[in-house]
């Protein structure tokens, strides 16, 4: 009997000793430190996304690859952007445009292939410009004797603004479609047909 009450006193005391050392073990639960670097930094959105806009009218593939600047509570056109200067349409790199089909555009022939893209803004009228040197940085390569087709549109005013730089192609019948652009408080657009 005096021998069980020992055995029964030396076990509560084990048991005793390592309840208590538990109790002193500190927690260990992430700092607000350690919880930071373990979160990836969430990634910057670029200020001009690399963007496209593309449709199928009637068996043509119409394909604008650009980078979209926003506007940023700025003044862009007569301001950042000068009028009746050559603009390449988009932020970076020149826009560009490709079609696998002849088009016809203001009268003229655009022939099937890839495109530099530019306008010349203005107050009035904005000159539309395609360019066989559709790979460069901006406009800094630009010469108008790689222009193959130039014409003027009349730009569209709204008093909403338009925050990133859009385009779109648009069907409006089988064989014939639209090609606009808005940007801060104009819209630019025009008409074509596939050949």
């Amino acid at each position: 009997m005096k021998n069980s009450i020992i055995l029964l006193c030396l076990t509560l005391l084990v048991s005793c000793k390592e309840t208590s050392k538990d109790a002193q073990e500190p927690q260990r639960e992430e700092t607000t430190e350690q919880k930071t670097k373990s979160v990836e930094p969430a990634k910057k959105k670029p200020l001009s996304p690399h963007t496209s806009a593309m449709a199928m009218v009637g068996d043509a593939h119409i394909h604008i690859d650009y980078s979209s600047p926003g506007v940023r509570k700025r003044i862009i056109f007569g301001g950042l952007l000068p009028y009746d200067t050559v603009w390449q349409a988009g932020a970076h790199m020149a826009t560009w445009m490709e079609t696998n089909k002849d088009l016809t555009i203001d009268g003229k022939e655009l022939k099937a292939g890839k495109y530099g893209f530019f306008v010349i803004p203005n107050q009035e009228e904005w000159t539309i410009i395609f360019n066989t040197n559709w790979n460069q940085h901006g406009k800094d390569e630009y010469d108008e004797k790689d222009d193959v087709l130039r014409f003027k549109v009349t730009p569209k005013i709204s008093e909403e603004i338009q925050e990133h730089l859009e385009y779109k192609v648009t069907n409006t019948t089988d064989d014939s479609g639209t090609i606009s652009l808005s940007w801060e408080k104009v819209l630019v657009e025009f008409p074509f047909e596939v050949k």
